[in-house]
């Protein structure tokens, strides 16, 4: 087990670790850590909750920041050690992401199986 302020750099470094083409394009989106998931979706490691790129028009202003959520508690307990952790931590941040830029599921499943 992590510490908050230990879990919270391995989430800053994935973000740090970002092309720089998408750190650019991140636009009214928080990256926020919680301990645990919803009870009905105790396993989840991440939550995107928002309005993606792709469905944002001229209308989209003054509204609040899109959310990234990254679970601590799901994560640690996947983990063996923090090289792991950090790497699934990258990998969360990553999906969610994914989710903020207008990718579904399936889609990033199918990205991900065609990576060499």
């Amino acid at each position: 087990m992590v510490s908050r302020a230990r879990f919270e750099e391995l989430v800053a470094e994935a973000m740090d670790s970002l092309p720089d083409w998408v750190l650019r394009r991140l636009e009214n989106v928080e990256i926020l850590v919680e301990d645990h998931p919803p009870r009905r979706e105790p396993n989840l490691l991440g939550l995107y909750h928002g309005i993606p790129l792709t469905k944002r028009d001229g209308g989209y202003a003054g509204v609040l920041p899109d959310t990234i959520t990254i679970y601590q508690g799901p994560i640690e307990e996947d983990c063996a050690d923090q090289a792991e952790m950090a790497e699934l931590v990258r990998d969360t941040v990553v999906h969610e992401l994914g989710h903020y830029f207008g990718l579904d599921d399936e889609t990033m499943e199918r990205i991900e199986d065609s990576d060499p």
